[in-house]
C-alpha cells in the first residue's frame, strides 16, 4: 500500500486553490498525483456532473493516471472506477472542447484531424514546392566561400531539409502566439523593409493552412489553437467547463508552452482550482517544441500560488544522488558562462527517510565511473559493447540501457550489440528490424518507380540476396553480378525480351539464379498498377519469411495507404521517399513495441536497452551507461563549441530558424520598434540549447540506479572535447 512522506503528506493536504509542485526524479509524482486525485474525488464535494480533470503530456501516462486513480478509489474509499475524474493529454484536452462547439472555430460538425506523420507530409510537400518556386529565396544567406558548383549541390541536398524544418518552427510559433497567416500577411505587408525569411514562413504558412482547408482537416497545434479560441469567444460554455471540471491536476508541466497554460487558465479562471507538478530540471523538449520550463517557474513565483517541493527519492544511490546535486550546484554557482547559471536549480534530490518503503539502493562508490581517455566514435562504441557484455552474465537479473544523444548513434550501438549477439531491446525513432524491412521494401519500390534503371535493378538484386551478406564467397558473388546489371544499357531487354530482338550477352557467372530473379522482378512490375498497401504485401511475400518481418511489412503497407489517401496526387517516388526515411531512422513509426503503452525496463533482464536520453526520461535501469557526452552534443555556449542548427554553408554562422522566429517576435510585439538585430537570436538559441544539454545531462544520470558510466568521444572530426560538465563531474 501506499505510505506517502512527510513532503508528499504536505502535498495530500491540499482542499483548494492553486498549488505549483517542483519534483525531483524518481520522487513519486505520478502516486502522489494520483492519490490527491483519488482523495478529491472522494472527498472534494463534487457534484454528479463534476470531475477531476488531470492533464498530461503522453497517452501511456493518461493509461498509468487512470489504473492509478482507479486502485486508489477502490482499495481506499471502496468507490467505483472510472468514475469522478478524466484523464487527458492536452491534445485530448483541446479536441474534447472544439469537438463539442466546432462552429465557434470555424469547423465544419465532420471536421478531421491530420495526425503528426500525415502533418509532417503535408508541411514538406508545401515548403518543398515553395523552394521550387523560389530556389534563389536564401541566396542572400549562403556563405559567400560556397562556390557556384557547390550551390547547385546545396539547392538540390541540403535547402531542402533546411527549408522544412525553419517552416515547421515557424508554423509551429506562428499557432502557439495565434497568429493567423492573415495577421502576419498584414503586417509583413506594411513593414518598410524586406524581409525574406518572413516572407518565405508566411508565404509557405499560408499554403499549408489551406492545404488543411482544401482537406477539411486540422493539426494538433490547431487543435490547442482553436480550443482557446472557442473558450473565448463563448463565455458561457467556458463556464459550463469551468462547473465541470471545478480541479484540474496537470502532470509533466515544466513541458508546457505559452498556449498550453493559457488554456488551462481559462478553464480554471481566477479564483478556480489547479495544481501543477513539474520538474523544471527535466525540460528536455524545448528545441523541438514551444515548451519552455520559465513557464512553471513563473507560475510558482505567482503572489496567490502554494509552492511545494518533492524533494525526496529513492531510485538511487548516495553517491549517483550526490552526483546529479552537483552537477546543479555546478551549474548554479561555477558554470564558466554565466547566463546559463538557472539552466539547472534546486530542490535538490534527498535520499528517503529512515523507514522509507522504497529506500535508496545501498551506496556503491565505486559504481560511478567517467572514462576520461579520448577515444574516436567507433573505439568508444567497441569499449562500451565490451564492458556490457562482461557485465551482462554477471547480472542476468538486473537491468542495463546504453543512453545515446541521438537516434543515429543508438542504431550504431543497436547494430554493434547485434554483431555480438548481445541481446538488446529499442527505443529509438524505430527498431532496426523495421529499418532493414523498410529500406529492402523502398529499393524495390524505387526501381519499379524507375524500372529503366540498371543502377537501381542492380539494387534489387543485392536486396534479394539480402541474406548471403553473411557468407563471404557468396557475397562476392552478388557484387559481381550486381555490377554486370549495373552495366546494362537496356535492363528492359533482359526482363522483357523482344522475339528477334538482341539480348544483352553479358557472361552471368554461376550460381547468379538470375532467371529467378528476373522472373520475380517482372511478376513486382505487373503488381505495381496495384494500390500501395497491396503492392508492398505482394512484395514482402517475396522477400521475407520471418513472421516479424511480415508484421512490419503489413505495418508499413497500412502506413503507406494512410499516406497515399491523404495525398491523392503521390505516386511511387513519394511513398518511396516514405519508406527512405524510416529506413534512415528519420521518421518516428510505431512498430510492434510498447512503447505507446509504458515501457518496463524490468521486464527486459537480461537484456540491453539502447535509447535517446530524451526517450529514457521517465525510466530507470541498474545500470546506465552515457555516451558521446561531448562538447557537440552537449555545447555550454563556449566560443568553441559547434551547433547542430548551425549550417556550414549558412553565413555568420546564422541559425536561421532562430533569426526565423525572432523576426517574427519583433513583428509582432512592435513592428514600429522591431527589436532585432541579425546575430542575437542566434546568440539567444545557442545559450536556450546549452541550457537544455545541462538539463539532458541531468536527465542521463538520473536514471542510474546503482551504477552509471560516462563517455566521450572525439567526433567525426576528431576535434570534439569532453563536455565542460563532464569535466566537471569528472573531478569532482
Amino acid at each position: 500500500m501506499f505510505e506517502p512522506r512527510p513532503k508528499q503528506r504536505a502535498i495530500l493536504s491540499y482542499t483548494g486553490g492553486k498549488m505549483g509542485i517542483a519534483a525531483v526524479p524518481g520522487s513519486g509524482k505520478t502516486w502522489t498525483l494520483s492519490l490527491l486525485a483519488a482523495q478529491l474525488v472522494a472527498d472534494g464535494g463534487l457534484h454528479d456532473d463534476q470531475e477531476v480533470l488531470i492533464v498530461t503530456l503522453v497517452n501511456a501516462a493518461v493509461r498509468n493516471f487512470s489504473a492509478r486513480v482507479s486502485h486508489f478509489l477502490q482499495e481506499l474509499y471502496g468507490l467505483l472506477p472510472n468514475l469522478g475524474y478524466r484523464v487527458r493529454t492536452l491534445h485530448g484536452l483541446a479536441h474534447d472542447i472544439v469537438r463539442e462547439r466546432p462552429s465557434l472555430a470555424g469547423l465544419a460538425d465532420d471536421f478531421d484531424i491530420l495526425d503528426e506523420q500525415g502533418a509532417q507530409r503535408l508541411l514538406r510537400d508545401t515548403a518543398l514546392s515553395w523552394l521550387h518556386g523560389h530556389p534563389d529565396a536564401l541566396d542572400a544567406y549562403i556563405s559567400p566561400t560556397i562556390e557556384e558548383r557547390q550551390l547547385v549541390y546545396l539547392r538540390r541536398e541540403k535547402l531542402p531539409g533546411l527549408v522544412v524544418a525553419m517552416a515547421q518552427s515557424f508554423i509551429k510559433q506562428a499557432k502557439d502566439l495565434e497568429l493567423s497567416p492573415p495577421v502576419l500577411r498584414y503586417t509583413l505587408d506594411h513593414f518598410p523593409e524586406r524581409l525574406p525569411l518572413m516572407e518565405m514562413g508566411v508565404a509557405i504558412y499560408a499554403d499549408y493552412q489551406r492545404s488543411l482547408a482544401y482537406r477539411g482537416m486540422v493539426d494538433f497545434d490547431d487543435l490547442i489553437r482553436l480550443a482557446r479560441e472557442v473558450l473565448r469567444r463563448d463565455p458561457a460554455y467556458r463556464e459550463r467547463l469551468r462547473h465541470r471540471w471545478p480541479y484540474i491536476l496537470e502532470d509533466e508541466a515544466q513541458d508546457s508552452s505559452q498556449l498550453q497554460e493559457r488554456i488551462l487558465r481559462e478553464l480554471c479562471g481566477e479564483e478556480g482550482n489547479w495544481v501543477r507538478v513539474g520538474d523544471p530540471n527535466q525540460a528536455i523538449y524545448e528545441t523541438f517544441t514551444t515548451a519552455n520550463p520559465r513557464f512553471l517557474r513563473d507560475f510558482m513565483r505567482e503572489p496567490d500560488v502554494r509552492a511545494m517541493d518533492l524533494p525526496n527519492s529513492g531510485r538511487s544511490t548516495a553517491t549517483i544522488i550526490a552526483l546529479a546535486n552537483e552537477l546543479i550546484r555546478w551549474t548554479q554557482h561555477e558554470h564558466p558562462v554565466p547566463v546559463l547559471r538557472d539552466a539547472l536549480a534546486p530542490p535538490y534530490i534527498e535520499p528517503t527517510p529512515p523507514g522509507d518503503p522504497q529506500p535508496n539502493p545501498p551506496d556503491e562508490p565505486d559504481g560511478v565511473h567517467f572514462e576520461m581517455q579520448k577515444y574516436t566514435p567507433e573505439t568508444e562504441l567497441r569499449l562500451v559493447v565490451a564492458s556490457v557484455a562482461r557485465w551482462l552474465p554477471q547480472h542476468p537479473q538486473e537491468t542495463v540501457a546504453i543512453l545515446v544523444p541521438r537516434n543515429s548513434r543508438g542504431a550504431e550501438v543497436v547494430q554493434a550489440l547485434q554483431a555480438r549477439e548481445i541481446p538488446c531491446v529499442e527505443l529509438l525513432r524505430s527498431s532496426i528490424r523495421t529499418r532493414q524491412a523498410a529500406g529492402a521494401l523502398g529499393n524495390v519500390v524505387a526501381y519499379l518507380a524507375d524500372p529503366g534503371s540498371a543502377k537501381k535493378l542492380a539494387t534489387v538484386y543485392r536486396v534479394w540476396r539480402r541474406a548471403d551478406r553473411e557468407d563471404e564467397e557468396r557475397e562476392k558473388l552478388v557484387q559481381k553480378v550486381a555490377k554486370l546489371l549495373r552495366g546494362v544499357a537496356h535492363p528492359e531487354s533482359l526482363l522483357w525480351p523482344q522475339v528477334g530482338a538482341e539480348v544483352p550477352a553479358v557472361a552471368w557467372p554461376e550460381g547468379a539464379d538470375l532467371e529467378e530473379f528476373l522472373s520475380l522482378v517482372r511478376r513486382w512490375q505487373e503488381a505495381a498498377l496495384l494500390p500501395i498497401d497491396q503492392l508492398i504485401l505482394t512484395l514482402a511475400q517475396d522477400l521475407f519469411t520471418a513472421p516479424a518481418d511480415l508484421a512490419v511489412a503489413h505495418k508499413l503497407a497500412l502506413m503507406l495507404r494512410q499516406a497515399a489517401n491523404q495525398n491523392p496526387a503521390w505516386r511511387l517516388p513519394e511513398l518511396t521517399r516514405e519508406l527512405g526515411d524510416i529506413a534512415r531512422n528519420q521518421r518516428k513509426f510505431l512498430g510492434f513495441d510498447d512503447e505507446d503503452w509504458g515501457f518496463d525496463p524490468d521486464a527486459h533482464r537480461g537484456e540491453v536497452v539502447v535509447a535517446t536520453v530524451h526517450k529514457a526520461k521517465g525510466l530507470e535501469w541498474d545500470k546506465v551507461y552515457l555516451m558521446s557526452v561531448n562538447d557537440y552534443n552537449f555545447p555550454s555556449a563556449m566560443p568553441q563549441d559547434t551547433y547542430i542548427a548551425e549550417k556550414y554553408f549558412v553565413r555568420d554562422s546564422l541559425n536561421l530558424e532562430a533569426e526565423l522566429l525572432a523576426q517574427m517576435l519583433a513583428l509582432h510585439e512592435n513592428p514600429d520598434v522591431f527589436a532585432y538585430d541579425e546575430g542575437t537570436p542566434t546568440q539567444l538559441a545557442r545559450e536556450s540549447y546549452a541550457s537544455e544539454r545541462l538539463r539532458l545531462f541531468f536527465v542521463g544520470i538520473t536514471r542510474a540506479r546503482r551504477e552509471l558510466v560516462v563517455t566521450w568521444n572525439s567526433g567525426r572530426r576528431g576535434d570534439s572535447q569532453p563536455a565542460v560538465a563532464f569535466l566537471a563531474l569528472a573531478g569532482a
